[in-house]
């Protein structure tokens, strides 16, 4: 399955970076701005198009300029190449779709940017969503003692999906000490589900590329990075610093030290590219799948009507697959973290 869709993303994207553009095909779509529009950020979230007009929301733009204090105001001020009080998003260049200013020699630079953009909006969105259902739940337990009869419809779903996960992976993976690190885990699997199911909705709030962002699955590595060395027991720091080898691969020189000590950081590495690089080639194929039918559009009824069910076929099967791997990566995250936190909680070995 997986090398499936590694084919489908290493073609479409020799198409998405194809130099055809809508000028040259008489079509009215360019792919490569759309798929990079849509896994990228920006400061308005897009909804659709209507005769003509983009139909958007704007979002807050919050900045600090080291020239002018303060700033905050809608990012419709900024439509169209506009400059209001000194800002614009920058057309080009290493800061192209960034909220830029002009310095006293006329150089473009960028202010401390704090802004809500769409990403951060789906953010916040996604996580209040998953606030009220895990509250929702708990107040169906708070309404009943362990006694009564056991829950069903969607409490009985979302009981069945916390125990798999609390025994399946954290407690199996983690061992005796695993409740301290339960709520973490746990929050880690459905916070990456939802944001992973909610990018799949079309329409807003849904279709943010919140898990397709690798600054969130850096974060979200970064607290697994925590877990495992904070609370690392000495055992584990043992092997790390003194591993049981040849005192020559020691002394005089470290080389099993540094081994160890670089592996402490290839493993949130691993997760960060994992989460970030499946969810973000799986929304590039969707959307690449279903611009095929506006590239055809100028090669003919014929050929656009066969590429157009081709797409459309292989865009439905892909969603489904989607579902899957929403799925399937929330699950591989939480218990790849597991894993590295049971054996950071490694016990001195009995002789």
């Amino acid at each position: 399955m997986k090398t499936l869709k590694y084919i489908w993303v290493s073609l479409l994207l020799c198409l998405i970076c194809s130099p055809i553009k809508a000028d040259e095909s008489e079509s009215k779509v360019n792919v490569q701005e759309i798929v990079f529009g849509h896994i990228g950020d920006s400061y308005e979230w897009h909804i659709t198009d209507w005769k003509g007009k983009a139909i958007s929301i704007p979002l807050p733009i919050i900045v600090y300029s080291s020239q002018s204090g303060w700033h905050a105001f809608l990012s419709s001020r900024l439509e169209h190449n506009k400059e209001y009080e000194g800002f614009y998003i920058a057309p080009e260049g290493k800061y192209q779709g960034k909220v830029v200013e002009k310095n006293v020699e006329g150089e473009e630079i960028r202010p401390f940017d704090i802004s809500i953009t769409k990403t951060v909006l789906s953010l916040l969105i996604n996580s209040l969503l998953l606030v009220l259902i895990i509250l929702g739940v708990a107040k169906w337990y708070k309404k009943h003692k362990p006694e009564d009869s056991t829950p069903k419809g969607f409490v009985g779903f979302m009981e069945m999906f916390i125990m798999m996960v609390n025994d399946d992976i954290i407690k199996s993976c983690i061992g005796k000490d695993y409740k301290r690190y339960a709520p973490y885990l746990l929050t880690a699997f459905f916070f990456i589900f939802l944001n992973n199911l909610m990018g799949l909705v079309p329409i807003f709030p849904g279709g943010g590329n919140v898990t397709g962002n690798i600054a969130i699955t850096l974060v979200l590595a970064c607290m697994t990075f925590l877990a495992v060395n904070i609370w690392g027991s000495k055992e584990y720091w043992r092997e790390i610093l003194w591993p049981d080898v040849p005192l020559w691969l020691k002394i005089p020189i470290p080389i099993m030290p540094l081994i160890e000590i670089f592996g402490i950081f290839t493993k949130p590495f691993a997760l960060t590219v994992r989460l970030f690089a499946n969810i973000m080639a799986g929304h590039s194929v969707i959307l690449a799948l279903t611009c095929i039918i506006f590239i055809t559009a100028s090669l003919g009824p014929v050929l656009n009507g066969s590429m157009s069910v081709i797409s459309v076929l292989f865009a439905v099967f892909m969603n489904f697959l989607e579902l899957l791997v929403a799925f399937i990566q929330a699950y591989v995250f939480t218990m790849l973290s597991a894993v590295f936190i049971g054996l950071s909680r490694v016990e001195a070995h009995k002789k």
